[in-house]
């Protein structure tokens, strides 16, 4: 099954509440990808002998792993560390995840600034763009173990928002830019309205 995503309300409820807007308006695989947001669904049962895990780190390149727990019992200063987390923010290096266990929230911008969350349970994997905006949080249950992978050596800093003249967030922005053009356009004279369509294409970095 795959991972599920929704636009968020805008309520005052805590952070680790689902926050879905009534009715649900649910976020598609596609709309990911469109943003930047890459996903896979593995067996997190074996993921130390998984090939199919394996496979993925040769070819996009995440030399780097290493494992967390968060949990107040296993995390120093949890609740200070989870306000940290939902502060929003950006990376200079894409952000790869991989739930091994329990479950949590990435939530990432849309183009319309929009909040979208991401519902990441067992055996999910997504990688966050470089340069996009977003935040993590714990979901209700408090509990989640992942594997964090990067391209060479870990760097871990977060740019709290504004940081929008960093090379990174820049480069985002053109990414994000060129997968949406203009190519249809068809004008109606008899009830004088326009139609615009657009194309968005996308190429696996």
């Amino acid at each position: 099954m795959a991972v599920e995503a929704w636009y968020m309300d805008s309520s005052e409820e805590g952070q680790r509440k689902p926050h879905r807007r009534n009715p649900n308006e649910p976020v598609s695989l596609d709309k990911l990808k469109r943003l930047g947001v890459f996903y896979w669904k593995l067996n997190a049962d074996i993921y130390e002998t998984d090939p199919e895990l394996e496979r993925i780190r040769k070819e996009q390149g995440y030399s780097y792993m290493d494992i967390i727990s968060i949990h107040k019992d296993t995390l120093p200063n949890y609740e200070e560390k989870l306000k940290m987390f939902f502060e929003e923010h950006l990376h200079l290096d894409d952000e790869i995840r991989y739930i091994l266990d329990g479950q949590a929230y990435f939530d990432v911008r849309c183009e319309e600034e929009r909040w979208i969350r991401i519902a990441m349970k067992k055996g999910d994997m997504i990688t966050l763009p470089a340069g996009i905006y977003h935040r993590f949080t714990m979901d209700e249950t408090n509990y989640t173990k992942a594997m964090r992978l990067f391209v060479g050596e870990p760097v871990w800093k977060a740019y709290n928002r504004p940081a929008d003249d960093f090379d990174a967030r820049q480069k985002y922005l053109a990414t994000a830019s060129s997968r949406a053009c203009f190519f249809w356009v068809l004008r109606d004279d008899s009830s004088s309205y326009m139609v615009v369509r657009l194309k968005r294409t996308l190429s696996w970095r």
